[in-house]
C-alpha cells in the first residue's frame, strides 16, 4: 500500500514496479554490475536501474563523436563528401573491417563513409581519423555541454583507449596499428591485462550513465542534437548497426525496428544503447544497458540485455500510456 501511495505521489504506475522487478530479476544473469535506463519517448515513462553509476563507454563513445562530427556539417566547416586520404598508419586493431580492406593504392575514403564504417561495424580505424576531424575530445565536450547533456565523458580516441585496455604503454608518437600492439602485447609481462581491466573499470575516464545516453538519443530523436537533415543522416546509420545482433535486438520479433550502438571492451563492458520502435502505435522507448566488470562470458553477457530489453518492450507495449 505505500508502496502504491507512493507510486501515485511520483506519478508512476503499479506495472512499472512489476517491471522494475523483472529487471532486477534479469541483471544478476549477466554478472558484474548492470545498470539500466528506459524512457517511453511519447509518455515520458522512465525506469532505471542503478541510476547515477557510471559505466565504461567501449564503443558507444562513438555516438557523442558522430553527432559532433555531424555539427560541423550543420555549420558548414565540414562536408560529408570531403574524401580523406588514409596511411598504413592510421589503421588500428580491434572491430571493423578497414584493416583488411585498406589498399595503399587507393587510400581515399569520403568522410561519409568513414562515419558509416564507425557506426555501423564500430571499425576502429575510421573512427580515430572521424575523432580527429571532429576536432577530439575538447570539441565532443563541448558539444554535450552545449546540448545539456552531463553523465558522459569523452576523453581518448579508440588507439590510446585499446592501449589502456590491453595494458600497453604506446612509445610516444608511435602509430597505433595492430602491428604496433601485438608486439607490444608480446612483452607484457603475464598479469598485466588483468590489472588493465581492473583499472580501467575504476577509471572514470570514457564513463557515461545509462540515463546520459538516452538522454543523448532523445535529443537526436527529437532533431534536437542536430538539423532535423543530419538527425536523418545518423539515425539512418544506426538503423543499419551490424554489430551487437544478440543484445538490445536479440530477442524481439522479427523485424522489430531497432536504432543503436553498441560497445564492447573484452573483460571489462558490454553495451547497447539505442531506440526500439513499438508495435501497434505503442510509440518508442530509448533505452540503455550496460554491463561492467563481469567474468562471464560476452553471450551471457549479452542474452541478459537481450531479455531486459525484450521485457521493456513487452511492458510498454501492452501499456504504452503506462496504463
Amino acid at each position: 500500500m505505500v508502496r502504491l501511495l507512493l507510486a501515485c505521489l511520483l506519478g508512476f504506475v503499479p506495472g512499472a514496479f512489476a517491471q522494475q522487478a523483472e529487471i532486477e530479476r534479469i541483471a544478476p544473469s549477466a554478472g558484474g554490475t548492470v545498470g539500466v535506463a528506459v524512457r517511453h519517448i511519447e509518455s515520458g515513462r522512465e525506469i532505471h536501474f542503478n541510476r547515477g553509476q557510471r559505466f565504461p563507454m567501449g564503443s558507444t563513445f562513438k555516438l557523442p563523436v558522430a553527432v559532433q562530427l555531424l555539427t560541423l556539417v550543420d555549420e558548414g566547416k565540414l562536408s560529408l563528401d570531403n574524401v580523406i586520404t588514409l596511411r598504413p598508419g592510421d589503421l588500428r586493431p580491434g572491430s571493423g573491417t578497414l584493416v583488411k580492406r585498406f589498399d595503399p593504392a587507393r587510400p581515399a575514403y569520403s568522410l561519409r563513409a568513414l562515419l558509416e564504417l564507425m557506426m555501423i561495424v564500430s571499425d576502429n580505424s575510421a573512427t580515430d581519423v572521424v575523432w580527429r576531424e571532429a576536432g577530439g575530445s575538447p570539441a565532443v565536450m563541448e558539444r554535450l555541454r552545449a546540448l545539456g547533456v552531463g553523465g558522459i565523458s569523452v576523453d581518448r580516441p579508440t588507439a590510446l583507449l585499446l592501449a589502456a585496455a590491453t595494458g600497453i604503454e604506446l612509445p610516444p608518437g608511435a602509430d597505433a596499428t595492430p602491428e604496433t600492439f601485438q608486439a607490444l602485447m608480446r612483452t607484457r609481462p603475464k598479469g598485466t591485462r588483468e590489472a588493465a581491466w581492473a583499472t580501467v573499470s575504476k577509471d572514470s575516464r570514457d564513463t557515461a550513465t545509462p540515463e546520459a545516453l538516452v538522454e543523448l538519443l532523445l535529443k537526436l530523436w527529437r532533431r534536437e542534437a542536430l538539423s532535423p537533415a543530419q538527425s536523418t543522416v545518423l539515425l539512418d546509420i544506426m538503423e543499419r548497426t551490424e554489430t551487437g545482433r544478440r543484445r538490445l535486438r536479440g530477442l524481439l520479433p522479427g523485424g522489430a525496428r531497432v536504432i543503436h550502438k553498441t560497445g564492447t571492451l573484452t573483460g571489462i563492458v558490454t553495451n547497447d544503447a539505442g531506440i526500439i520502435a513499438l508495435p501497434g502505435g505503442a510509440g518508442h522507448v530509448a533505452i540503455a544497458v550496460m554491463v561492467k566488470e563481469s567474468l562471464n562470458a560476452i553471450p551471457v553477457q549479452e542474452r541478459a540485455i537481450a531479455e531486459i530489453a525484450r521485457a521493456v518492450y513487452d511492458h510498454f507495449t501492452s501499456s504504452p500510456a503506462g496504463r
